[in-house]
Protein backbone atom coordinates (compact mmCIF):
# COMPACT_ATOMS: atom_id res chain seq x y z
CA UNK A 1 0.00 0.00 0.00
CA UNK A 2 1.07 3.81 -0.54
CA UNK A 3 2.28 5.57 2.54
CA UNK A 4 0.05 7.33 4.67
CA UNK A 5 -0.10 10.61 5.85
CA UNK A 6 -2.17 10.90 8.91
CA UNK A 7 -3.69 14.49 8.97
CA UNK A 8 -5.37 16.25 12.19
CA UNK A 9 -7.84 18.59 10.69
CA UNK A 10 -11.27 20.09 10.29
CA UNK A 11 -13.90 19.14 7.93
CA UNK A 12 -15.25 22.30 5.79
CA UNK A 13 -18.24 21.94 4.16
CA UNK A 14 -17.61 23.64 1.17
CA UNK A 15 -14.81 21.00 0.05
CA UNK A 16 -12.01 24.05 -0.10
CA UNK A 17 -9.96 23.83 2.53
CA UNK A 18 -9.46 21.29 5.72
CA UNK A 19 -9.56 17.85 5.92
CA UNK A 20 -10.87 17.58 1.83
CA UNK A 21 -7.99 19.62 0.90
CA UNK A 22 -5.55 17.52 2.95
CA UNK A 23 -6.92 14.40 1.13
CA UNK A 24 -7.04 15.59 -2.73
CA UNK A 25 -3.42 17.10 -1.84
CA UNK A 26 -1.88 14.21 -0.45
CA UNK A 27 -3.56 11.73 -3.43
CA UNK A 28 -1.81 14.11 -5.81
CA UNK A 29 1.56 13.54 -4.34
CA UNK A 30 1.72 9.90 -4.52
CA UNK A 31 0.37 8.92 -0.94
CA UNK A 32 -2.68 7.90 0.79
CA UNK A 33 -4.56 10.33 3.35
CA UNK A 34 -6.21 9.21 7.09
CA UNK A 35 -7.87 11.31 8.82
CA UNK A 36 -8.24 12.45 12.53
CA UNK A 37 -10.94 14.70 12.71
CA UNK A 38 -10.76 17.59 14.92
CA UNK A 39 -14.16 19.95 14.29
CA UNK A 40 -17.11 20.28 12.42
CA UNK A 41 -16.98 23.96 10.84
CA UNK A 42 -19.70 25.54 9.45
CA UNK A 43 -18.51 27.62 6.59
CA UNK A 44 -18.61 28.10 2.88
CA UNK A 45 -16.07 28.73 0.81
CA UNK A 46 -16.36 32.96 1.63
CA UNK A 47 -17.00 32.85 5.55
CA UNK A 48 -16.56 30.58 8.64
CA UNK A 49 -19.40 31.03 10.71
CA UNK A 50 -18.76 28.78 13.89
CA UNK A 51 -17.49 25.18 14.82
CA UNK A 52 -17.91 21.98 17.01
CA UNK A 53 -14.37 20.82 18.15
CA UNK A 54 -14.15 16.86 18.41
CA UNK A 55 -13.06 15.82 21.95
CA UNK A 56 -9.96 14.71 22.88
CA UNK A 57 -10.65 11.27 23.58
CA UNK A 58 -12.53 11.06 20.04
CA UNK A 59 -9.57 12.71 18.41
CA UNK A 60 -7.11 10.15 20.13
CA UNK A 61 -9.50 7.49 19.14
CA UNK A 62 -9.74 8.09 15.39
CA UNK A 63 -5.78 8.60 15.57
CA UNK A 64 -5.48 4.92 17.18
CA UNK A 65 -7.52 2.96 15.02
CA UNK A 66 -5.69 3.31 12.21
CA UNK A 67 -1.95 3.35 13.70
CA UNK A 68 -0.76 -0.34 12.98
CA UNK A 69 -3.61 -0.69 10.34
CA UNK A 70 -1.72 1.71 7.74
CA UNK A 71 1.89 2.28 6.92
CA UNK A 72 2.08 5.85 8.38
CA UNK A 73 4.97 7.50 7.78
CA UNK A 74 4.12 11.28 8.25
CA UNK A 75 1.89 13.76 10.32
CA UNK A 76 -0.13 16.69 9.05
CA UNK A 77 -2.45 19.02 11.04
CA UNK A 78 -3.92 22.06 10.35
CA UNK A 79 -7.37 23.24 12.46
CA UNK A 80 -6.80 21.88 15.64
CA UNK A 81 -9.44 24.42 17.22
CA UNK A 82 -9.07 23.69 21.10
CA UNK A 83 -5.96 23.62 23.13
CA UNK A 84 -6.89 20.19 24.57
CA UNK A 85 -6.63 18.77 20.83
CA UNK A 86 -3.06 20.55 20.35
CA UNK A 87 -2.17 18.48 24.29
CA UNK A 88 -4.02 15.56 22.51
CA UNK A 89 -1.70 15.41 19.41
CA UNK A 90 1.62 16.32 21.39
CA UNK A 91 0.34 13.70 23.32
CA UNK A 92 0.14 11.32 20.08
CA UNK A 93 3.46 12.43 18.38
CA UNK A 94 5.53 11.80 21.46
CA UNK A 95 4.38 8.56 21.55
CA UNK A 96 4.94 7.80 17.89
CA UNK A 97 8.63 9.83 17.18
CA UNK A 98 9.31 7.81 14.30
CA UNK A 99 6.74 9.82 12.36
CA UNK A 100 7.44 12.81 10.63
CA UNK A 101 5.03 15.73 11.36
CA UNK A 102 4.32 18.81 9.37
CA UNK A 103 2.79 21.81 11.31
CA UNK A 104 0.55 24.18 9.49
CA UNK A 105 -0.31 26.11 12.39
CA UNK A 106 -3.93 27.58 11.32
CA UNK A 107 -5.27 30.49 13.58
CA UNK A 108 -8.28 32.03 11.40
CA UNK A 109 -9.70 30.91 7.83
CA UNK A 110 -8.61 33.06 5.01
CA UNK A 111 -11.93 34.66 5.04
CA UNK A 112 -11.35 36.08 8.81
CA UNK A 113 -13.15 33.89 10.14
CA UNK A 114 -12.40 32.13 13.48
CA UNK A 115 -11.05 28.64 14.27
CA UNK A 116 -10.50 28.80 17.68
CA UNK A 117 -9.67 31.57 20.44
CA UNK A 118 -6.33 32.62 18.71
CA UNK A 119 -4.52 33.78 21.67
CA UNK A 120 -5.18 30.82 23.72
CA UNK A 121 -4.26 28.55 20.81
CA UNK A 122 -0.36 30.77 20.18
CA UNK A 123 0.17 29.51 23.53
CA UNK A 124 -0.86 25.98 23.94
CA UNK A 125 1.28 25.65 19.68
CA UNK A 126 4.35 25.96 22.15
CA UNK A 127 3.81 22.47 23.23
CA UNK A 128 3.89 21.27 19.13
CA UNK A 129 6.96 23.24 17.88
CA UNK A 130 9.55 21.20 18.91
CA UNK A 131 7.74 17.92 17.56
CA UNK A 132 8.04 19.00 13.83
CA UNK A 133 9.93 18.13 10.98
CA UNK A 134 8.65 21.70 9.75
CA UNK A 135 6.12 24.30 10.72
CA UNK A 136 4.46 26.18 7.24
CA UNK A 137 2.86 29.47 8.86
CA UNK A 138 2.20 32.35 6.56
CA UNK A 139 3.76 35.68 7.94
CA UNK A 140 0.51 36.66 9.99
CA UNK A 141 0.75 33.37 11.99
CA UNK A 142 4.60 33.70 12.08
CA UNK A 143 4.07 36.77 13.86
CA UNK A 144 1.18 35.93 15.78
CA UNK A 145 3.07 32.78 17.44
CA UNK A 146 6.11 34.92 18.25
CA UNK A 147 4.93 38.36 18.93
CA UNK A 148 7.27 40.30 16.97
CA UNK A 149 6.99 41.96 13.64
CA UNK A 150 10.00 41.42 11.85
CA UNK A 151 10.13 38.41 10.02
CA UNK A 152 13.89 37.67 10.11
CA UNK A 153 13.18 38.38 13.90
CA UNK A 154 10.25 35.94 14.09
CA UNK A 155 11.43 33.01 12.30
CA UNK A 156 14.52 33.16 14.57
CA UNK A 157 11.85 33.30 17.86
CA UNK A 158 11.04 29.94 16.28
CA UNK A 159 14.13 28.23 16.14
CA UNK A 160 14.72 29.41 19.72
CA UNK A 161 11.06 27.61 20.42
CA UNK A 162 12.46 24.60 19.29
CA UNK A 163 11.44 24.53 15.42
CA UNK A 164 13.87 22.40 13.27
CA UNK A 165 12.79 23.62 10.08
CA UNK A 166 9.82 26.67 8.71
CA UNK A 167 8.54 27.45 5.57
CA UNK A 168 7.61 31.41 5.72
CA UNK A 169 4.90 31.69 3.30
CA UNK A 170 4.37 35.36 1.86
CA UNK A 171 1.24 35.44 0.21
CA UNK A 172 -0.09 38.07 3.00
CA UNK A 173 2.75 40.54 2.45
CA UNK A 174 2.28 43.49 0.24
CA UNK A 175 4.20 42.75 -2.46
CA UNK A 176 1.94 43.29 -5.85
CA UNK A 177 3.40 41.44 -8.51
CA UNK A 178 4.89 38.19 -6.67
CA UNK A 179 4.87 36.00 -3.36
CA UNK A 180 8.22 34.96 -2.15
CA UNK A 181 8.46 31.92 0.56
CA UNK A 182 11.79 31.24 2.26
CA UNK A 183 12.52 27.93 3.38
CA UNK A 184 14.66 27.56 6.73
CA UNK A 185 16.61 24.47 8.62
CA UNK A 186 18.34 24.66 12.00
CA UNK A 187 17.72 28.02 11.87
CA UNK A 188 19.97 28.61 8.74
CA UNK A 189 18.75 29.50 5.40
CA UNK A 190 18.59 26.85 2.62
CA UNK A 191 16.43 28.65 0.14
CA UNK A 192 13.36 30.97 -1.59
CA UNK A 193 10.94 30.87 -4.12
CA UNK A 194 9.25 33.51 -6.02
CA UNK A 195 6.38 32.86 -7.86
CA UNK A 196 4.06 35.39 -9.94
CA UNK A 197 0.65 36.81 -7.70
CA UNK A 198 -2.29 35.94 -9.01
CA UNK A 199 -5.30 37.72 -9.04
CA UNK A 200 -8.07 37.07 -6.23
CA UNK A 201 -8.19 35.00 -3.28
CA UNK A 202 -7.70 31.12 -2.39
CA UNK A 203 -9.28 29.07 -0.11
CA UNK A 204 -7.56 26.38 1.23
CA UNK A 205 -4.26 27.19 -0.52
CA UNK A 206 -2.32 26.62 3.04
CA UNK A 207 -4.07 23.52 3.82
CA UNK A 208 -2.63 21.86 0.22
CA UNK A 209 0.48 23.50 0.33
CA UNK A 210 1.48 21.46 3.60
CA UNK A 211 -0.19 18.51 2.71
CA UNK A 212 1.55 18.14 -0.13
CA UNK A 213 4.96 18.43 1.39
CA UNK A 214 3.33 16.30 3.93
CA UNK A 215 2.60 13.51 1.38
CA UNK A 216 5.60 14.04 -0.16
CA UNK A 217 7.88 13.59 2.86
CA UNK A 218 5.86 10.27 3.64
CA UNK A 219 6.93 8.95 0.28
CA UNK A 220 10.65 9.59 0.88
CA UNK A 221 11.70 12.91 -0.13
CA UNK A 222 14.42 15.39 1.39
CA UNK A 223 12.92 18.19 2.99
CA UNK A 224 13.77 21.29 0.72
CA UNK A 225 12.98 18.57 -2.79
CA UNK A 226 9.22 18.42 -0.50
CA UNK A 227 8.89 21.93 -0.15
CA UNK A 228 9.84 22.79 -4.12
CA UNK A 229 7.51 20.07 -5.32
CA UNK A 230 4.97 21.46 -3.27
CA UNK A 231 5.32 24.55 -4.15
CA UNK A 232 5.21 24.14 -7.96
CA UNK A 233 2.35 21.83 -7.61
CA UNK A 234 0.73 24.66 -5.33
CA UNK A 235 1.07 27.35 -8.21
CA UNK A 236 -0.18 24.91 -11.02
CA UNK A 237 -3.48 24.35 -9.13
CA UNK A 238 -3.99 28.20 -8.21
CA UNK A 239 -3.56 29.21 -11.80
CA UNK A 240 -6.74 26.57 -12.42
CA UNK A 241 -8.74 27.14 -9.52
CA UNK A 242 -12.68 27.61 -9.68
CA UNK A 243 -14.78 30.78 -8.03
CA UNK A 244 -17.87 29.68 -6.76
CA UNK A 245 -19.08 33.09 -5.99
CA UNK A 246 -18.03 36.58 -8.48
CA UNK A 247 -15.26 38.50 -6.72
CA UNK A 248 -14.87 35.90 -4.04
CA UNK A 249 -12.13 33.44 -3.04
CA UNK A 250 -11.25 30.76 -5.09
CA UNK A 251 -11.09 26.91 -4.51
CA UNK A 252 -7.73 25.34 -6.12
CA UNK A 253 -8.47 22.80 -8.81
CA UNK A 254 -6.21 19.71 -7.27
CA UNK A 255 -7.44 17.74 -10.01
Amino acid sequence: MRPTVLCFSGLDPSGGAGLQADIEAIGQSGAHAAIACTALTIQNSQQVFGFEATSKELLLAQAHAVVGDLPIQCVKSGMLGTTDNIAALAEFLREHPEYRYVLDPVLVANSGGSLGDQATLVKAFVELIPLATIITPNTVELRALTGEQDLETATQKLFEMGAKAVLVKGGHEQTADYIRNVLYVDGEFVAESHCPRLAGEYHGSGCSLASFIAGRLAMGDELKIAVQHAETWLFSVLKLAETPVPNGQKIPKRF
